[in-house]
């Protein structure tokens, strides 16, 4: 990530570490603001999520700009979301502020002029980063294709980690039903596991 461009992948690689450590969506991770982070300089860290910066159309936002300020997706405008961030992502995000500061609103991810960095923009150092890191048959391969799927491996890797899946839809934000309709395929093949979990209880 670091390869693409001057500025461009270094300022934006904590930004997908973001989708990838702490399963959050691009839009949080854009909006993400340094009083909201909780870094330790050692062990886990703590995000509280309370405003997302989707992009859309400008005629179909209240300010007339690409980016509006919302509160959480499926989630009343008022409430946050915590999430736990392992030591590895906390590092990550302490590096970042240490190297690019933040902007005048708290920002940590932003343009060289303060803006919004749109979805087109990290898409596209997204897709320049993937040739540096896969092969060419991989980089033609819908292998990690879009940024989102950081958000998608992150969920995947804790539900095959054994994490509940009512914790981790509460860490991704999503509902304990539509965890288990989308990540279905994660939790498959978990039987073997459920049940020697089990057998150890009984014996215990």
């Amino acid at each position: 990530m670091t390869y693409v461009g001057r500025s461009r992948g270094p300022m934006l690689a904590a930004m997908f570490a973001c989708m990838y450590f702490g399963g959050l969506r691009p839009a949080e991770a854009a909006g993400l603001r340094q009083k909201d982070c909780r870094l330790p300089e050692r062990g886990w860290g703590l995000l509280t999520l309370e405003k997302t910066r989707p992009q859309s159309n400008s005629r179909y936002t209240d300010s007339g700009q690409a980016h509006e300020e919302r509160g959480l997706k499926h989630r009343d405008a008022k409430d946050t979301r915590t999430v736990p961030i392992p030591p590895e992502l906390v590092a990550i995000l302490r590096d970042h502020i240490a190297v690019f500061g933040v902007g005048e609103d708290g920002r940590l991810f932003r343009t060289r002029t303060g803006g919004v960095i749109s979805g087109s923009a990290y898409a596209k150092v997204w897709q320049e980063a993937r040739t540096y890191a896969f092969t060419p048959d991989q980089v033609a391969s819908p292998l990690a294709g879009r940024p989102y799927d950081l958000r998608h491996a992150a969920v995947s890797l804790w539900l095959n980690a054994g994490v509940h899946a009512p914790e981790a839809a509460e860490r991704a934000g999503h509902g304990v039903d539509v965890m288990l309709r989308v990540y279905a395929k994660c939790i498959d093949g978990q039987q073997e596991i459920a049940n020697r979990r089990i057998l150890e209880a009984l014996a215990a």
